[in-house]
């Protein structure tokens, strides 16, 4: 899997040295309220998941990328759901490193490389009232769509509202397009639907 540089940011698969970094970002209380994450009973649920991040990061079958600052991992971004030449993402950043514009870099590199890979549209979802979200994805060219959806999360139901942006030639649902693939030249086919559990 190759890695994607931006000006300040390093996005790449997963090491085993990155456990600990990760592990604080899973059981930030601050992530928890706005990115939907299991309540782990366990530490052995936690380094489970951990486990599957490192496995995805380095699958051709999922796009999962650590974000790192100066060597250290300080956020994720990865599908949520692939669907033909459409793909949705979800993204992290530790409360730490919030505010830099860390999140908006990261997103723009992704999209750059999806479209580059041959998806037609980009989406990502956000809590009604995630206010620092939705001001990343309007700053890389992101626009809101009519998809809502209520969502149970945390004992509560949360309405989630839908940003999309889309490749540049692409026009309606299905372009006629280079089909998305895979580093290896596989094409995805299918649909898939994947929840951090």
């Amino acid at each position: 899997m190759l890695q994607l540089k931006t000006e300040r940011l390093l996005l790449k698969p997963y090491e085993e040295c990155d456990r600990e970094d990760m592990l604080s970002l899973l059981y930030n209380d601050e992530i928890r309220q706005t990115f939907m994450l299991p309540d782990f009973q366990t530490e052995q649920e936690a380094a489970a998941m951990w486990l599957r991040l490192k496995a995805w990061s380095l699958s051709d079958r999922h796009f999962e990328y650590g974000i790192y600052r100066q060597g250290r991992l300080i956020g994720f971004i990865n599908d949520v759901e692939m669907d033909g030449d459409r793909i949705e993402l979800g993204y992290v950043i530790h409360p730490d490193s919030k505010n830099r514009g860390y999140a908006t870099e990261a997103l723009a590199a992704a999209m750059e490389e999806l479209f580059r890979m041959g998806y037609a549209v980009v989406q990502a979802g956000l809590f009604e009232g995630n206010d620092a979200s939705r001001r990343v994805m309007e700053k890389c060219g992101m626009h809101r769509i009519e998809r809502t959806e209520t969502i149970a999360y945390r004992g509560e139901n949360r309405r989630c509202i839908y940003y999309e942006k889309r490749r540049a030639n692409a026009t309606g649902a299905r372009a006629a397009q280079t089909p998305a693939r895979y580093s290896d030249g596989r094409i995805p086919t299918g649909r898939h639907r994947r929840a951090l559990r």
